[in-house]
């Protein structure tokens, strides 16, 4: 391990990075870890806005779109001439893409340097310098996980939330999703390794972790122990400190009583679940190989109502799989009205190179997905309004948050999230309030998105977090001391509009 003498010096040498992200919550998470390996290999990080203007550019990719690989080589294009102009500059490829089109990637765009995969991202510092030395692409990919990430460096993007790996890889086999093949069977981290990430994280200032993991309720099948999500939410309930838990994404066939009652009795564990339903007809479930039925999913939702009244509840919903017909999709939207989903990532079914759906009879024309789909976003801003109304006249804690209201500047407003999720601007009171303290207001007024606090916030509370924000801002600008397995603090990005059928919401 380098001293802080050494790594400046290192630094110097190396230059700086930029690491760009697509796809899931996955994926943003093993872009802090990207960042932390690059950090801790002597690289600081780009200024923002840097737009390729830097001497390695990362592109974490994504495979479940149907013009993804388009999107990428498009981008990888635009640096070519500046790669050019800027001799030592290098450009690397990874992430579910580069495990699917590892062949491909080099020979379409020659001037990439490192291709590697989802299982060794750990390599990531070795192939650039291997690739400096040889002067030639290095590729590799490796077929099964190398190393748990959680013991890779990480460079966490805020002060007062956290993202904590329970598990990679998934299990199911939905005729949508290509996650299973690029990311690998299921595997659970032991819960000693979990709980200890997070009270490291707890004693560097977090206060939301955020538990993640392709299906994670799913979490303990490779334990052998069918309860051990429950008991995870449980332990983090006795750490000391933490105030919000959150996870994502479950899956209804894994979604038992247990963890109902484990979120209902752990006074942290927030009020909010994000379940994708997919589709609300029986058939197309069938199809998707989803191995639930509209009644178990509504008797689910049903259930979690009764434990935790004022639980928010969101979900994703493809429109137009194969052989979708207009009777399956008025289930869907009956589906819909009966959940009554606080918030809904919908999205219009695209194929997915390598999915068996992609090949599946039934494919429905364009303008008939778009048509239903519109008529099912235009339900659920319905349905969304009318449920954020019902939030006016509470009082509410909520976390402040850094970034996440566009217009506050012009608004005298700042924001934050409600424990059940939902997105709150209020009035900036007249004493300092930081990103990770908490205020309490009255909500006046409700729009399909979020809620409004105009009067005057009630109480403000500092906290560690906001200490731990205060902290990273006031320190001059120099690499993150980032050591091997143990985290630095972070933030997850605001849960971002779904773009893939998987179990976890994407980013665009």
């Amino acid at each position: 391990m380098t001293s802080s003498s050494d790594r400046s010096t290192a630094v110097d040498v190396k230059g700086t990075y930029e690491v760009r992200t697509y796809g899931c919550q996955m994926n943003v998470h093993d872009s802090e870890r990207l960042s932390g390996l690059l950090e801790g290999a002597g690289y600081t990080r780009a200024p923002e806005g840097s737009d390729g203007d830097a001497d390695v550019v990362v592109f974490n990719t994504c495979a479940v779109r149907e013009n993804a690989d388009n999107k990428l080589y498009g981008n990888l294009g635009r640096l070519a001439p500046m790669k050019t102009k800027r001799p030592g500059m290098q450009i690397a490829v990874g992430g579910c893409l580069a495990q699917k089109d590892r062949d491909t990637i080099v020979q379409r765009a020659p001037w990439v340097d490192v291709v590697f995969g989802t299982h060794n991202i750990g390599k990531l510092p070795v192939l650039l310098e291997r690739a400096r030395v040889q002067e030639q692409a290095q590729v590799e990919i490796a077929e099964s996980l190398e190393a748990f990430p959680s013991t890779l460096p990480t460079r966490r993007e805020s002060a007062y939330a956290a993202w904590v790996s329970i598990s990679v890889g998934c299990n199911n086999t939905c005729t949508f999703c290509i996650v299973p093949a690029l990311r690998g069977k299921e595997e659970d981290r032991r819960p000693g390794d979990i709980l200890a990430e997070v009270e490291a994280l707890v004693a560097e200032g977090v206060s939301e972790i955020t538990l993640l993991g392709q299906n994670v309720n799913a979490y303990g099948s490779d334990l052998g122990d069918r309860e051990a999500f429950s008991k995870l939410l449980r332990a983090c309930g006795r750490i000391e400190g933490l105030e919000r838990v959150r996870f994502t994404s479950p899956h209804p066939r894994d979604f038992t009583d247990d963890v109902i009652a484990a979120m209902a009795e752990t006074p942290n564990v927030m009020p909010q679940l994000h379940m994708p339903m997919q589709s609300g007809s029986d058939t197309i479930l069938r199809a998707m190989r989803r191995s639930y039925r509209q009644e178990r999913f509504l008797g689910i939702i049903e259930k979690v109502r009764a434990a935790i009244p004022h639980a928010a509840i969101s979900t994703d919903i493809i429109v137009g799989f194969p052989g979708e017909t207009e009777e399956d999709f008025e289930q869907t939207m009956h589906a819909v009205r009966e959940a009554r989903f606080a918030n809904a990532f919908t999205f219009q079914y695209s194929k997915r190179p390598g999915t068996p759906a992609a090949d599946m009879e039934g494919q429905i024309p364009k303008e008939v997905v778009q048509e239903r789909y519109m008529r099912l976003v235009a339900l659920q801003e319905e349905i969304s309004w009318e449920e954020n109304k019902k939030q006016v006249g509470r009082t509410l804690e909520v976390m402040v948050a850094e970034g996440e209201g566009r217009k506050d500047g012009a608004t005298h407003r700042l924001s934050g999230r409600a424990p059940d999720n939902r997105l709150v601007h209020f009035t900036k009171p007249e004493g300092e309030v930081r990103p990770g303290d908490v205020v309490t207001v009255d909500i006046t007024y409700a729009a399909p998105h979020h809620l409004l606090a105009e009067g005057p916030t009630l109480s403000v509370r500092r906290t560690r977090a906001g200490d731990a924000w205060e902290k990273r801002n006031a320190a001059p600008a120099q690499p993150q001391g980032v050591m091997l397995g143990i985290p630095t603090l972070g933030v997850p990005a605001p849960l971002p509009e779904a773009v893939s059928g998987c179990a976890l919401p994407a980013s665009s």
